[in-house]
């Protein structure tokens, strides 16, 4: 018995097959791994892509936010606790800099963003509540990294993908990178992942997670967006001095007694 000709869908799924096993793929890839007429490939992903099933970041595709919804960061009780406690101080963050802003924490290697609150100019950014970018081309994801020596291992073990002509793509590079942010208890986002976008992040710490795991690591990170590189500098200090007042309450509210109930 023979096989019935493809439908569109099928040629659909084969192009989130192949988009989901990469870390970002040119449209010359996709059609490439998929067999497909460049053509064709284009129409797919033009028609995945206004459904939030892929993404495009400069040239470049990535699974989209629908997938999160589909199959959404598991639920956990630390990234509540962090969302809860760290909000306010995202909302002061906002206050100072009238910058889009973000909370994120780690889930695996990937970053994920527990809040975001826009600026008055939003500026294009692939970020959502609840979804996932790479920790390696992120603000936030770097600020974590760097106080996180087993996260930053495996991100270097993996293909590092250039989203955009200043991402960095090399081990090397990267711990260069961490070694500074280290130092500086800071990072810049240098356009890395999609184009005019600039963004300084900083740590939050938890010292019982520190204490515990022998060394200070990074649970969430902080961050302020611009479209311009010049903001950076003025953007800086306020992000740090943010996130050094949110990581004493996040430590603090680990010993304050729960609430009673009525």
């Amino acid at each position: 018995m023979t096989e019935p000709p493809a439908s569109p869908i099928d040629r659909a799924f084969d192009v989130l097959r192949v988009t989901a096993a990469g870390n970002g793929l040119t449209l010359s890839e996709i059609a490439r791994r998929t067999g497909l007429a460049k053509s064709t490939a284009l129409r797919l992903l033009t028609t995945l892509e206004r459904n939030d099933a892929v993404a495009r970041i400069g040239q470049l595709y990535r699974l989209g936010p629908l997938v999160n919804e589909l199959d959404p960061i598991p639920v956990s009780p630390e990234f509540e606790r962090i969302r809860r406690v760290l909000t306010p101080f995202l909302a002061h963050l906002f206050e100072s800099t009238r910058a889009t802003v973000h909370l994120a924490t780690m889930h695996r290697d990937e970053v994920v963003y527990l809040n975001k609150l826009h600026g008055p100019r939003p500026i294009p950014s692939p970020s959502r509540i609840g979804g996932g970018l790479p920790a390696y081309c992120t603000g936030v994801g770097k600020a974590m990294l760097a106080f996180d020596e087993e996260a930053a291992e495996r991100v270097a073990r993996e293909p590092m993908i250039a989203w955009t002509d200043t991402t960095l793509t090399s081990p090397d590079a990267l711990a260069v990178e961490l070694a500074g942010i280290r130092r500086k208890r800071r990072a810049v986002d240098h356009a890395e992942l999609t184009p005019g976008l600039y963004c300084v992040a900083a740590p939050v710490f938890d010292d019982d997670v520190a204490a515990a795991a022998g060394s200070r690591r990074a649970v969430a990170a902080l961050s302020a967006s611009a479209a311009d590189p010049g903001a950076l500098a003025r953007l800086e200090p306020l992000v740090t001095q943010v996130a050094v007042a949110a990581s004493r309450a996040l430590s603090a509210d680990r010993h304050e007694p729960p609430a009673a109930s009525g």
